[in-house]
């Protein structure tokens, strides 16, 4: 049994991943999810069964909030839970693109304190723990040190850069965008972009692991209205995203409406 909780989340992820490698370019079962939820498919819910096994065989006194699990209210009074998105970014597993991730995350009364995020086609695992730093693939990590919003490289959706979206005239930025929200957070970590911005509600699974990769990288997350991110939450959802280096993450708060 592994004596850390990263180096289980590690392990786990490698399971995931073979399971989605497995199924990748292989046309998997897919359907729609009710409630204009996205899609779901067999392996989906193959890697949400193992990550489950692996885990909590591992540590039995953990709770466990998964995008693919019913949810057990049960998690809410576990001291540590495993927050985990067993596939982020099925719509794009499904179309054969290779950025779909892999989000596992310990979190300890509502922080997280231990994160996995793993790209497993092109072999990219973004690790942290809480007052330990950041890395990808062992390599320390650390985020952009652009100081404006003005000329930043945005993750975003288009709509973001909606003017009602903003207090007076939208930045004039770099807009990008990737499937998985747990990789766009492990980018603004890797310093590859400047900034994230979402504007919808956001699942807890999409950002547990990212939030402690990007904090540990010496950068700044919040939910859209510049409040701290809590974890385990009876709804486990946040009011979006805004994640840069502290100084454009302020700058952000400030103009975004």
């Amino acid at each position: 049994m592994p004596e850390n909780d990263l180096t289980l989340l590690v392990e786990a992820a490698r399971e995931a991943g073979e399971i989605a490698k497995r199924h990748w370019q292989q046309k998997p079962r897919s359907w729609n999810k009710p409630g204009h939820q996205g899609p779901v498919s067999e392996a989906d819910l193959e890697i949400d069964a193992a990550l489950r096994s692996h885990l909590m065989a591992a540590r039995p006194g953990y709770g466990w909030l998964s995008e693919e699990s019913e949810d057990d209210p049960a998690r809410l009074n576990a001291d540590r839970v495993f927050i985990v998105d067993p596939l982020d970014g099925t719509r794009a597993f499904l179309n054969n693109d290779r950025s779909f991730a892999h989000s596992l995350a310990v979190a300890e009364n509502g922080v997280v304190t231990a994160a996995a995020v793993l790209l497993p086609i092109p072999d990219k695992l973004y690790t942290a723990t809480r007052g330990g730093g950041a890395a990808l693939n062992g390599a320390a990590l650390q985020v952009s040190q652009q100081p404006v919003c003005e000329g930043a490289s945005l993750l975003a959706a288009a709509p973001v850069m909606d003017s009602r979206n903003w207090i007076g005239t939208p930045p004039k930025v770099d807009r990008h965008l990737r499937p998985s929200l747990a990789y766009r957070l492990c980018l603004i970590a890797e310093g590859r972009f400047d900034a994230l911005v979402t504007i919808r509600n956001s699942w807890e699974w999409d950002l547990a692991a990212g939030t402690l990769i990007i904090q540990e990288a010496g950068g700044t997350v919040t939910d859209r209205l510049d409040d701290a991110l809590s974890f385990n939450a009876l709804r486990p959802q946040a009011q979006g995203v805004i994640a840069a280096n502290p100084t454009l993450h302020k700058e952000f708060a400030a103009r975004l409406a």
